[in-house]
Protein backbone atom coordinates (compact mmCIF):
# COMPACT_ATOMS: atom_id res chain seq x y z
CA UNK A 1 0.00 0.00 0.00
CA UNK A 2 1.53 3.30 -1.08
CA UNK A 3 1.94 6.17 1.36
CA UNK A 4 -0.32 9.13 0.51
CA UNK A 5 1.34 12.31 -0.68
CA UNK A 6 2.07 14.78 2.09
CA UNK A 7 -0.19 17.84 1.90
CA UNK A 8 0.30 20.80 4.24
CA UNK A 9 -1.54 24.09 4.36
CA UNK A 10 -1.20 27.60 5.68
CA UNK A 11 -4.54 29.12 6.65
CA UNK A 12 -4.20 32.74 7.79
CA UNK A 13 -6.96 35.17 8.65
CA UNK A 14 -6.62 38.35 6.55
CA UNK A 15 -5.84 40.99 9.16
CA UNK A 16 -3.94 43.33 6.87
CA UNK A 17 -0.42 41.91 7.04
CA UNK A 18 1.49 38.66 7.42
CA UNK A 19 2.53 38.34 11.07
CA UNK A 20 6.08 37.12 11.65
CA UNK A 21 4.68 34.19 13.68
CA UNK A 22 2.40 33.27 10.80
CA UNK A 23 5.31 33.57 8.40
CA UNK A 24 7.26 31.01 10.43
CA UNK A 25 4.23 28.68 10.50
CA UNK A 26 3.97 29.01 6.72
CA UNK A 27 7.71 28.34 6.42
CA UNK A 28 7.51 25.12 8.45
CA UNK A 29 4.55 23.92 6.39
CA UNK A 30 6.41 24.78 3.18
CA UNK A 31 9.65 23.14 4.31
CA UNK A 32 7.92 19.94 5.36
CA UNK A 33 5.99 19.68 2.10
CA UNK A 34 9.15 20.30 0.08
CA UNK A 35 11.18 17.89 2.21
CA UNK A 36 8.63 15.12 1.63
CA UNK A 37 7.93 15.86 -2.03
CA UNK A 38 4.40 16.95 -1.15
CA UNK A 39 2.14 19.93 -1.72
CA UNK A 40 1.90 23.22 0.15
CA UNK A 41 -1.58 24.77 -0.06
CA UNK A 42 -2.93 28.15 0.93
CA UNK A 43 -6.37 28.90 2.36
CA UNK A 44 -7.57 32.37 3.35
CA UNK A 45 -9.84 32.07 6.39
CA UNK A 46 -12.04 35.01 5.47
CA UNK A 47 -15.27 34.16 7.26
CA UNK A 48 -15.13 37.34 9.36
CA UNK A 49 -16.64 39.55 6.66
CA UNK A 50 -16.55 42.68 8.82
CA UNK A 51 -12.75 42.60 8.97
CA UNK A 52 -12.10 41.09 5.56
CA UNK A 53 -10.91 43.22 2.64
CA UNK A 54 -9.27 42.12 -0.61
CA UNK A 55 -6.30 44.33 0.29
CA UNK A 56 -5.81 42.45 3.56
CA UNK A 57 -5.78 39.11 1.76
CA UNK A 58 -3.38 40.49 -0.87
CA UNK A 59 -1.00 41.65 1.88
CA UNK A 60 -0.67 38.04 3.02
CA UNK A 61 -0.03 36.81 -0.52
CA UNK A 62 2.57 39.55 -1.00
CA UNK A 63 4.30 38.63 2.25
CA UNK A 64 4.52 34.96 1.30
CA UNK A 65 5.74 35.85 -2.18
CA UNK A 66 8.47 38.08 -0.73
CA UNK A 67 9.60 35.24 1.52
CA UNK A 68 9.74 32.93 -1.49
CA UNK A 69 7.16 30.49 -0.13
CA UNK A 70 5.35 29.57 -3.32
CA UNK A 71 2.10 27.63 -2.98
CA UNK A 72 1.15 24.77 -5.29
CA UNK A 73 -2.48 25.47 -6.17
CA UNK A 74 -4.77 28.48 -6.37
CA UNK A 75 -5.51 29.85 -2.87
CA UNK A 76 -8.95 28.91 -1.58
CA UNK A 77 -11.45 30.98 0.38
CA UNK A 78 -13.04 29.58 3.51
CA UNK A 79 -16.04 31.86 3.10
CA UNK A 80 -16.68 30.40 -0.34
CA UNK A 81 -17.16 26.96 1.21
CA UNK A 82 -20.06 27.94 3.49
CA UNK A 83 -22.61 25.76 1.65
CA UNK A 84 -20.33 22.73 1.98
CA UNK A 85 -19.84 23.44 5.70
CA UNK A 86 -23.60 23.64 6.22
CA UNK A 87 -24.08 20.36 4.37
CA UNK A 88 -21.63 18.60 6.69
CA UNK A 89 -23.36 20.01 9.78
CA UNK A 90 -26.67 18.66 8.51
CA UNK A 91 -25.07 15.31 7.69
CA UNK A 92 -23.87 15.09 11.29
CA UNK A 93 -27.37 15.99 12.42
CA UNK A 94 -28.69 13.10 10.35
CA UNK A 95 -26.16 10.56 11.65
CA UNK A 96 -26.79 11.49 15.29
CA UNK A 97 -23.36 12.99 16.02
CA UNK A 98 -24.93 16.46 16.26
CA UNK A 99 -28.19 17.89 17.55
CA UNK A 100 -30.34 21.00 17.45
CA UNK A 101 -30.05 23.28 20.48
CA UNK A 102 -32.75 25.88 21.13
CA UNK A 103 -31.21 27.39 24.28
CA UNK A 104 -31.16 31.18 24.22
CA UNK A 105 -28.15 33.33 25.09
CA UNK A 106 -29.88 34.32 28.32
CA UNK A 107 -30.39 30.68 29.33
CA UNK A 108 -26.78 29.82 28.60
CA UNK A 109 -25.51 32.79 30.60
CA UNK A 110 -27.83 31.87 33.47
CA UNK A 111 -26.37 28.33 33.45
CA UNK A 112 -22.82 29.68 33.55
CA UNK A 113 -23.63 32.13 36.34
CA UNK A 114 -25.10 29.30 38.42
CA UNK A 115 -22.01 27.19 37.70
CA UNK A 116 -19.78 29.98 38.99
CA UNK A 117 -21.86 30.28 42.14
CA UNK A 118 -21.65 26.51 42.64
CA UNK A 119 -17.87 26.65 42.24
CA UNK A 120 -17.49 24.44 39.19
CA UNK A 121 -16.36 25.18 35.63
CA UNK A 122 -18.23 22.48 33.77
CA UNK A 123 -19.03 23.45 30.19
CA UNK A 124 -22.59 24.30 29.24
CA UNK A 125 -24.83 21.23 29.18
CA UNK A 126 -27.67 21.73 26.75
CA UNK A 127 -31.09 20.42 27.81
CA UNK A 128 -31.77 19.71 24.13
CA UNK A 129 -28.95 17.17 23.74
CA UNK A 130 -31.22 14.18 24.24
CA UNK A 131 -34.58 15.83 23.63
CA UNK A 132 -37.20 14.11 21.48
CA UNK A 133 -37.39 15.88 18.09
CA UNK A 134 -41.16 15.87 18.55
CA UNK A 135 -40.64 18.33 21.40
CA UNK A 136 -38.60 20.78 19.32
CA UNK A 137 -40.18 24.25 19.22
CA UNK A 138 -40.58 26.37 16.12
CA UNK A 139 -37.73 28.68 17.12
CA UNK A 140 -34.15 29.55 16.10
CA UNK A 141 -31.58 26.88 16.88
CA UNK A 142 -27.88 26.13 16.55
CA UNK A 143 -26.38 22.79 15.59
CA UNK A 144 -24.07 21.40 18.25
CA UNK A 145 -21.59 18.53 18.16
CA UNK A 146 -22.56 15.67 20.46
CA UNK A 147 -19.23 15.44 22.30
CA UNK A 148 -18.40 12.42 24.50
CA UNK A 149 -19.25 12.83 28.19
CA UNK A 150 -17.05 10.05 29.57
CA UNK A 151 -13.50 8.87 29.09
CA UNK A 152 -10.83 10.95 27.42
CA UNK A 153 -9.93 12.61 24.16
CA UNK A 154 -6.38 12.08 22.91
CA UNK A 155 -4.34 13.13 19.89
CA UNK A 156 -0.86 12.28 18.67
CA UNK A 157 1.35 15.23 17.87
CA UNK A 158 4.76 15.26 16.15
CA UNK A 159 5.98 17.97 18.53
CA UNK A 160 3.92 17.63 21.70
CA UNK A 161 3.73 13.79 21.43
CA UNK A 162 0.58 12.27 22.98
CA UNK A 163 -1.80 14.82 24.45
CA UNK A 164 -5.06 13.98 26.22
CA UNK A 165 -7.94 15.71 27.95
CA UNK A 166 -10.86 14.52 30.02
CA UNK A 167 -13.92 14.29 27.76
CA UNK A 168 -15.95 16.11 30.40
CA UNK A 169 -13.85 19.25 29.84
CA UNK A 170 -15.17 19.64 26.28
CA UNK A 171 -18.44 21.35 25.57
CA UNK A 172 -20.77 20.52 22.72
CA UNK A 173 -19.31 22.76 20.05
CA UNK A 174 -21.60 24.97 18.04
CA UNK A 175 -20.99 24.11 14.40
CA UNK A 176 -23.79 26.02 12.75
CA UNK A 177 -25.11 29.29 14.19
CA UNK A 178 -28.78 30.17 14.33
CA UNK A 179 -28.41 32.33 11.22
CA UNK A 180 -27.04 29.34 9.31
CA UNK A 181 -23.41 30.47 9.22
CA UNK A 182 -20.79 27.81 9.99
CA UNK A 183 -18.31 28.31 12.83
CA UNK A 184 -14.54 28.33 12.49
CA UNK A 185 -14.17 24.93 14.19
CA UNK A 186 -16.39 23.16 11.66
CA UNK A 187 -15.09 25.06 8.63
CA UNK A 188 -11.44 24.26 9.40
CA UNK A 189 -12.08 20.54 9.63
CA UNK A 190 -14.21 20.37 6.49
CA UNK A 191 -11.73 22.45 4.50
CA UNK A 192 -8.72 20.43 5.65
CA UNK A 193 -10.51 17.18 4.79
CA UNK A 194 -11.69 18.37 1.39
CA UNK A 195 -8.24 19.77 0.53
CA UNK A 196 -6.65 16.43 1.38
CA UNK A 197 -4.49 17.91 4.11
CA UNK A 198 -2.42 15.15 5.71
CA UNK A 199 -0.40 17.27 8.18
CA UNK A 200 -1.73 20.21 10.19
CA UNK A 201 1.26 22.28 11.31
CA UNK A 202 0.37 25.35 13.40
CA UNK A 203 1.06 27.21 16.64
CA UNK A 204 0.63 25.39 19.94
CA UNK A 205 -2.06 27.91 20.92
CA UNK A 206 -4.28 25.72 18.71
CA UNK A 207 -3.47 22.54 20.64
CA UNK A 208 -6.80 22.40 22.49
CA UNK A 209 -8.55 22.96 19.14
CA UNK A 210 -6.95 19.79 17.81
CA UNK A 211 -8.73 17.82 20.52
CA UNK A 212 -12.06 19.43 19.70
CA UNK A 213 -11.60 19.08 15.96
CA UNK A 214 -10.64 15.43 16.25
CA UNK A 215 -14.20 14.79 17.45
CA UNK A 216 -15.61 16.20 14.22
CA UNK A 217 -13.29 14.01 12.16
CA UNK A 218 -14.44 10.95 14.09
CA UNK A 219 -18.09 11.90 13.81
CA UNK A 220 -17.74 12.03 10.02
CA UNK A 221 -15.62 8.88 9.81
CA UNK A 222 -12.74 10.85 8.28
CA UNK A 223 -9.03 10.19 8.74
CA UNK A 224 -7.52 12.52 11.33
CA UNK A 225 -4.48 14.37 9.96
CA UNK A 226 -1.09 14.27 11.63
CA UNK A 227 -0.79 17.22 14.00
CA UNK A 228 2.32 19.24 14.76
CA UNK A 229 1.82 22.12 17.19
CA UNK A 230 4.89 24.34 17.25
CA UNK A 231 5.95 26.71 20.05
CA UNK A 232 5.11 30.38 19.69
CA UNK A 233 7.55 33.26 19.20
CA UNK A 234 8.13 35.57 22.15
CA UNK A 235 9.94 38.89 22.39
CA UNK A 236 13.41 39.23 23.86
CA UNK A 237 11.79 39.75 27.29
CA UNK A 238 10.13 36.33 27.10
CA UNK A 239 6.63 37.76 26.69
CA UNK A 240 4.22 37.11 23.81
CA UNK A 241 5.37 38.93 20.71
CA UNK A 242 3.65 42.26 20.16
CA UNK A 243 4.26 45.67 18.60
CA UNK A 244 6.23 46.79 21.65
CA UNK A 245 8.98 44.34 20.70
CA UNK A 246 9.43 45.93 17.29
CA UNK A 247 8.34 44.78 13.85
CA UNK A 248 5.66 42.06 13.78
CA UNK A 249 4.73 42.13 10.09
CA UNK A 250 6.82 40.57 7.33
CA UNK A 251 6.54 43.71 5.21
CA UNK A 252 8.28 45.62 8.01
CA UNK A 253 11.27 43.30 7.79
CA UNK A 254 11.40 43.80 4.03
CA UNK A 255 11.36 47.57 4.56
CA UNK A 256 14.13 47.29 7.18
CA UNK A 257 16.35 45.67 4.59
CA UNK A 258 16.52 41.96 5.41
CA UNK A 259 16.92 39.54 2.53
CA UNK A 260 14.24 36.83 2.10
CA UNK A 261 17.00 34.17 2.28
CA UNK A 262 18.12 35.54 5.63
CA UNK A 263 14.57 35.62 6.98
CA UNK A 264 13.99 32.00 5.92
CA UNK A 265 17.23 30.95 7.64
CA UNK A 266 16.48 32.89 10.81
CA UNK A 267 12.82 31.90 11.10
CA UNK A 268 13.67 28.23 10.54
CA UNK A 269 15.98 28.36 13.58
CA UNK A 270 13.24 29.82 15.79
CA UNK A 271 12.09 26.61 17.45
CA UNK A 272 13.83 24.14 15.11
CA UNK A 273 17.44 23.04 14.91
CA UNK A 274 19.70 20.75 12.92
CA UNK A 275 22.57 20.00 15.27
CA UNK A 276 24.54 23.18 15.86
CA UNK A 277 23.98 24.59 12.39
CA UNK A 278 23.03 28.27 12.56
CA UNK A 279 23.70 29.43 9.01
CA UNK A 280 22.35 27.43 6.09
CA UNK A 281 20.77 27.70 2.68
CA UNK A 282 17.12 27.08 1.92
CA UNK A 283 18.16 23.92 0.05
CA UNK A 284 19.85 22.62 3.18
CA UNK A 285 16.81 23.50 5.31
CA UNK A 286 14.60 21.48 2.96
CA UNK A 287 17.00 18.54 3.06
CA UNK A 288 17.28 18.55 6.86
CA UNK A 289 13.79 19.54 8.00
CA UNK A 290 11.82 17.18 10.22
CA UNK A 291 10.08 17.46 13.57
CA UNK A 292 12.74 15.62 15.56
CA UNK A 293 14.59 18.93 15.75
CA UNK A 294 11.57 20.89 17.01
CA UNK A 295 11.57 22.13 20.59
CA UNK A 296 8.57 22.62 22.86
CA UNK A 297 9.54 25.94 24.46
CA UNK A 298 8.71 29.35 23.00
CA UNK A 299 11.42 30.92 20.86
CA UNK A 300 12.70 34.43 21.45
CA UNK A 301 13.07 36.98 18.71
CA UNK A 302 16.68 38.24 18.76
CA UNK A 303 17.54 41.07 16.39
CA UNK A 304 21.30 40.68 16.97
CA UNK A 305 21.13 37.09 15.75
CA UNK A 306 18.94 38.15 12.85
CA UNK A 307 21.53 40.76 11.87
CA UNK A 308 24.29 38.15 12.00
CA UNK A 309 22.28 35.81 9.78
CA UNK A 310 21.54 38.70 7.44
CA UNK A 311 25.23 39.65 7.20
CA UNK A 312 26.09 36.05 6.27
CA UNK A 313 23.56 35.93 3.44
CA UNK A 314 24.68 39.32 2.12
CA UNK A 315 28.26 38.06 2.12
CA UNK A 316 27.55 34.85 0.16
CA UNK A 317 24.94 36.17 -2.29
CA UNK A 318 25.92 36.56 -5.95
CA UNK A 319 26.38 40.10 -7.22
CA UNK A 320 23.19 39.81 -9.27
CA UNK A 321 21.14 38.38 -6.39
CA UNK A 322 22.37 41.07 -4.03
CA UNK A 323 21.63 43.79 -6.57
CA UNK A 324 18.10 42.43 -7.00
CA UNK A 325 17.70 42.31 -3.22
CA UNK A 326 18.77 45.95 -2.84
CA UNK A 327 16.28 47.00 -5.53
CA UNK A 328 13.56 45.00 -3.75
CA UNK A 329 14.43 46.73 -0.48
CA UNK A 330 14.25 50.15 -2.14
CA UNK A 331 10.79 49.32 -3.42
CA UNK A 332 9.61 48.07 0.01
CA UNK A 333 11.02 51.17 1.71
CA UNK A 334 9.57 53.54 -0.93
CA UNK A 335 13.01 54.79 -1.96
CA UNK A 336 13.16 56.26 -5.50
CA UNK A 337 14.37 53.66 -7.95
CA UNK A 338 17.70 53.79 -9.79
CA UNK A 339 18.31 54.35 -13.47
CA UNK A 340 19.63 51.50 -15.62
CA UNK A 341 23.14 52.95 -15.58
CA UNK A 342 23.02 53.30 -11.78
CA UNK A 343 21.90 49.68 -11.46
CA UNK A 344 24.87 48.64 -13.62
CA UNK A 345 27.21 50.67 -11.39
CA UNK A 346 25.65 49.16 -8.26
CA UNK A 347 26.21 45.63 -9.51
CA UNK A 348 29.79 46.47 -10.55
CA UNK A 349 30.53 47.77 -7.06
CA UNK A 350 28.90 44.86 -5.20
CA UNK A 351 32.14 42.98 -4.38
CA UNK A 352 33.22 46.07 -2.37
CA UNK A 353 29.86 46.84 -0.77
CA UNK A 354 28.97 43.55 0.89
CA UNK A 355 31.81 43.44 3.43
CA UNK A 356 30.67 44.23 6.99
CA UNK A 357 27.15 45.01 5.76
CA UNK A 358 24.47 43.61 8.07
CA UNK A 359 21.41 44.73 6.14
CA UNK A 360 20.61 45.99 2.67
CA UNK A 361 20.52 49.67 3.77
CA UNK A 362 24.19 49.24 4.74
CA UNK A 363 24.95 48.09 1.19
CA UNK A 364 23.00 51.00 -0.27
CA UNK A 365 24.70 53.53 2.01
CA UNK A 366 28.13 52.29 0.95
CA UNK A 367 27.03 52.50 -2.68
CA UNK A 368 26.23 56.22 -2.37
CA UNK A 369 29.64 57.16 -3.80
CA UNK A 370 29.01 55.41 -7.11
CA UNK A 371 25.33 56.34 -7.38
CA UNK A 372 26.00 60.06 -6.83
CA UNK A 373 26.87 62.74 -9.36
CA UNK A 374 28.92 65.88 -8.85
CA UNK A 375 28.57 68.08 -6.96
CA UNK A 376 28.78 65.43 -4.22
CA UNK A 377 26.40 66.09 -1.34
CA UNK A 378 28.28 65.72 1.92
CA UNK A 379 26.94 64.75 5.33
CA UNK A 380 27.68 66.82 8.43
CA UNK A 381 30.73 64.84 9.53
CA UNK A 382 32.26 64.93 6.06
CA UNK A 383 31.86 68.72 5.97
CA UNK A 384 33.70 68.95 9.29
CA UNK A 385 36.52 66.74 8.01
CA UNK A 386 37.01 68.83 4.87
CA UNK A 387 38.46 71.87 6.64
CA UNK A 388 41.13 74.13 5.18
CA UNK A 389 43.96 71.79 6.19
CA UNK A 390 42.26 68.77 4.59
CA UNK A 391 41.59 70.77 1.42
CA UNK A 392 45.26 71.66 1.11
CA UNK A 393 46.17 67.99 1.64
CA UNK A 394 43.68 66.84 -1.01
CA UNK A 395 45.09 69.37 -3.45
CA UNK A 396 48.54 67.90 -2.97
CA UNK A 397 47.25 64.33 -3.21
CA UNK A 398 45.56 65.09 -6.51
CA UNK A 399 48.93 66.05 -8.00
CA UNK A 400 50.57 62.96 -6.45
CA UNK A 401 48.16 60.37 -7.92
CA UNK A 402 46.99 61.83 -11.20
CA UNK A 403 49.87 60.27 -13.16
CA UNK A 404 49.94 57.00 -11.16
CA UNK A 405 49.07 53.68 -12.77
CA UNK A 406 45.38 53.18 -11.99
CA UNK A 407 45.58 49.98 -9.95
CA UNK A 408 45.22 49.26 -6.25
CA UNK A 409 48.95 48.80 -5.52
CA UNK A 410 50.11 51.93 -7.37
CA UNK A 411 47.42 54.13 -5.88
CA UNK A 412 48.16 52.91 -2.38
CA UNK A 413 51.92 53.42 -2.81
CA UNK A 414 51.51 56.93 -4.24
CA UNK A 415 49.15 57.86 -1.43
CA UNK A 416 51.44 56.37 1.19
CA UNK A 417 54.44 58.28 -0.14
CA UNK A 418 52.44 61.50 -0.15
CA UNK A 419 51.17 60.88 3.40
CA UNK A 420 54.72 60.39 4.67
CA UNK A 421 55.73 63.69 3.07
CA UNK A 422 52.97 65.34 5.09
CA UNK A 423 53.90 63.46 8.30
CA UNK A 424 50.54 61.67 8.13
CA UNK A 425 49.56 58.05 8.56
CA UNK A 426 47.73 56.50 5.64
CA UNK A 427 44.60 56.13 7.79
CA UNK A 428 44.62 59.86 8.53
CA UNK A 429 44.84 60.63 4.82
CA UNK A 430 41.97 58.24 4.08
CA UNK A 431 39.45 60.34 6.07
CA UNK A 432 39.41 63.40 3.79
CA UNK A 433 39.66 61.16 0.69
CA UNK A 434 36.56 59.25 1.80
CA UNK A 435 34.69 62.47 2.50
CA UNK A 436 35.62 63.86 -0.91
CA UNK A 437 34.78 60.77 -2.92
CA UNK A 438 31.59 59.66 -1.14
CA UNK A 439 30.40 62.58 0.98
CA UNK A 440 30.09 60.12 3.86
CA UNK A 441 32.25 58.70 6.64
CA UNK A 442 31.17 55.12 5.84
CA UNK A 443 32.18 53.68 2.48
CA UNK A 444 34.28 50.95 0.89
CA UNK A 445 38.07 51.31 0.87
CA UNK A 446 39.17 54.62 -0.64
CA UNK A 447 41.31 52.74 -3.16
CA UNK A 448 38.41 50.51 -4.16
CA UNK A 449 36.34 53.65 -4.72
CA UNK A 450 39.11 55.17 -6.85
CA UNK A 451 39.23 52.06 -9.04
CA UNK A 452 35.45 51.93 -9.46
CA UNK A 453 35.10 55.65 -10.17
CA UNK A 454 38.02 55.73 -12.57
CA UNK A 455 40.84 58.26 -12.92
CA UNK A 456 38.86 61.18 -14.35
CA UNK A 457 35.95 61.04 -11.87
CA UNK A 458 38.27 60.51 -8.90
CA UNK A 459 40.44 63.50 -9.79
CA UNK A 460 37.36 65.62 -10.45
CA UNK A 461 35.89 64.81 -7.01
CA UNK A 462 39.16 65.48 -5.23
CA UNK A 463 39.52 68.81 -7.00
CA UNK A 464 35.91 69.71 -6.19
CA UNK A 465 36.53 69.15 -2.47
CA UNK A 466 39.92 70.87 -2.34
CA UNK A 467 38.69 74.25 -3.48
Amino acid sequence: MSTPQVVTRFAPSPTGYLHIGGARTALFNWLYARAKGGKFLLRIEDTDRERYTPAAAQAILDGLAWLGLEWDEEPTSQFAGAERHRAVANEMLANGSAYKCFSTKEEIEEYREQAREDGHQNPFSSPWRDADPADHPDAPFVIRLRAPREGGVAIKDMVQKKVSWAASSFDDLIMLRSDGTPTYMLAVVVDDHDMGVTHVIRGDDHLINAGRQSLIYKAMGWDIPVFAHIPLIHGEDGKKLSKRHGATGVEEYAAMGYMPEAMRNYLARLGWSHGNDELFSTEQAIEWFDFNGMGKSPSRLDFKKLDNVSAHHIKIASDQALTDAVLGYMSAANIPMLSDSQIDDLKRAMPYLRERSKKLPDVLEKAAFILSQRPIEKDEKSVEILDSVSKRILNGLTTAIQDASWNHESLMQASKTFAESENLKLGELAQPIRAALSGKTVSPSVFDMMLLLGRDETIARLEESST
